[in-house]
This record gives structure tokens, sequence and C-alpha cells, in this order.
């Protein structure tokens, strides 16, 4: 296989080296207010997917704060006037709430100088066609990418860990945002209660059957944080979690499937210690990242 990383996508887009800035666009989310359930996915944390993301303030403090967390890893060589992010809105569902707000908001993001690309993190049920259109038109002046909260393809599974929404919901969405030109990137979680290996390999599958192919895919593993519905199941009796081998394991065949085109933005991703309650391995971000980089260039020799 031949995984093609962020790090040399946004190489290629932009010609430098590209960080992201996790904005809020302050905003909740329908699973939780009651529009479409009350609770939010299992595995949310009260952050709403957006525990490193800046606290939701005016824009312009937003992405001071955000820089300065980001800024040391640019080469030194590339001087602050120089210096190229992604205003990356990650929190709960972006695009959910009044449509007006958001909208100045996400122009008022884009037009910045320094700003390179629009991310924005929300569900396949919250994207009217006004929003989706309104994101076409901003695609023109700057790349736009849309990120979509899968999590798995298995409608079982969804409805257990209340997702909100059918599978169906999301082939809809997907093709109407690649119909308007945009670049869709979409999150599964591998580790969820009730799969095993194979059902999480075939929701890669799915999402390399999709036409036109996926623009990007964000692979990330169950953590379960305190706090959350999983998080209090957990407690009061533990499952089993994957270890880092099954992890590496079932992540290896995931990507093995993945057309060579989509690129990957995430091999996983590390949830807040204060509140990890496991797998505790996954705390360890350099540690792991080492083992599954070992493991991804294992599998390709092999």
């Amino acid at each position: 296989m031949k995984i093609r990383t962020l790090n040399e996508y946004l190489k290629e887009q932009f010609g430098t080296k590209v960080y992201k800035l996790s904005l809020s666009s302050g905003t909740t989310c329908p699973n939780r207010d009651g529009t479409s359930g009350t609770g939010g996915c299992v595995f949310c944390s009260q952050g709403g997917s957006g525990d490193f993301a800046a606290p939701f303030e005016p824009l312009e403090l937003q992405i001071q704060k955000a820089k300065l967390k980001v800024d040391k890893k640019f080469p030194s060589d590339i001087a602050p006037e120089n210096r190229k992010y992604i205003a990356y809105f990650q929190s709960y569902t972006a695009t959910y709430g009044d449509q007006t707000r958001l909208k100045k908001l996400f122009e008022d993001a884009i037009s910045l100088n320094e700003i390179a690309a629009l991310s924005v993190a929300t569900r396949p049920d919250c994207l009217e066609d006004g929003m989706i259109g309104f994101l076409s038109e901003l695609n023109r002046k700057k790349p736009v990418w849309v990120e979509l909260g899968l999590q798995t393809a298995n409608d079982e599974i969804a409805r257990q860990i209340n997702r909100g929404y059918p599978l169906r919901v999301f082939t809809q969405i997907y093709d109407r945002l690649k119909a308007a030109g945009l670049t869709v990137i979409v999150h599964i979680i591998l580790g969820l209660p009730g799969e095993a290996a194979c059902d999480m390999v075939n929701t890669a599958k799915f999402l390399a059957s999709l036409k036109p192919e996926l623009d990007g895919v964000k692979f990330q593993l169950l953590h379960i944080l305190r706090g959350t519905a999983l998080g209090d199941k957990y407690e009061k009796e533990p499952f089993k979690t994957l270890s880092l081998e099954e992890y590496a394991a079932v992540l290896c065949e995931c990507l093995a499937v993945m057309p060579e085109r989509t690129v990957v933005h995430r091999i996983t991703g590390d949830g807040p210690k204060r509140i990890l309650l496991a797998p505790k391995w996954s705390g360890e971000k350099k540690m792991v990242l080492n083992y599954l980089n070992r493991a991804i260039a294992s599998y390709e020799r092999s």
C-alpha cells in the first residue's frame, strides 16, 4: 500500500509547511439539544470532540491564541509573516445553528491573508443546501474542506453509540458535497464497542467504494473519557479495549484498502489525559505514533 500523508498533500497544494488552528464556532450539536437526540454520541466529551480547540471567543482572539500553540512548530527559516494556517472549526457541529452568523464567521476566517484553507467539522444531517452552496462559493476563493463524522458504516453499531443518523444520510450528503466541488474528509473510529476487526475494515472498504473517490480520511482510536456515557458505563463495569498491537493491526488493514489518492489526515488521536480512562497506552502520543509508523512500514514491506 502507498499512503498519501497530510504533510505531503499540504506541501503539494501550498508549497510550504501549513498548520491547523483549532477553533470554535460557538455551536452545539443536534444530538445534544434534543433535535435528533440527547446526550450526544456515547464517546463524545463535554468538549464536543474539540477538547484541544480554542474556547469560543471573537475570531481574532481565537486565532491569536491558537497561533501561540503551533507557531513553535514552524521551521526557523519561515518568517512569521510568511506562515500559513488552516482555520479548523473543530468542536461540536460547526454548521449547526444560526446560519447567518456561521457564514459570516467562515467568511471572516477565510478572508485573512494567513489562512490558506478553511476546514469545517460537522455532521451530515446538519448541512442545509444554503450552507453547502455558501461553502462552495468560498471554495472558489480558497480551499474549503468539510469533515464529516461517520465513525462506522454499520447502522446497528451507529444506533448503539447514539450517532443519531443512518448511513443513507451520510451517502446523500457526500454526493451533494462532491457535486458542489468541495473536499470531503471522513472520520472513522476503530474499536467501537461491539465491532470486530472485520467490521472496522468494512467501514474502510465502504469509504474506499465512494464515487467520486474520498479526498481524506481520519482514523481515530476509541478513547473512553470520564464524563461521557461510555465512560460512565466503563467505570461501572470495565470492558475490553484495543491493545496497541491490535489497533496497529486493524489500522494497517484499513489503510490497505484505501485508494492511493485519498489523503490520510490522521492515524490516531489522543484524548485529554486528565479524563482518559482507557486505553491508557493512548496517552503516550509520541510512543504510539512511532509504533504505528513502524507497523505501517513493516506492513508495506510485507
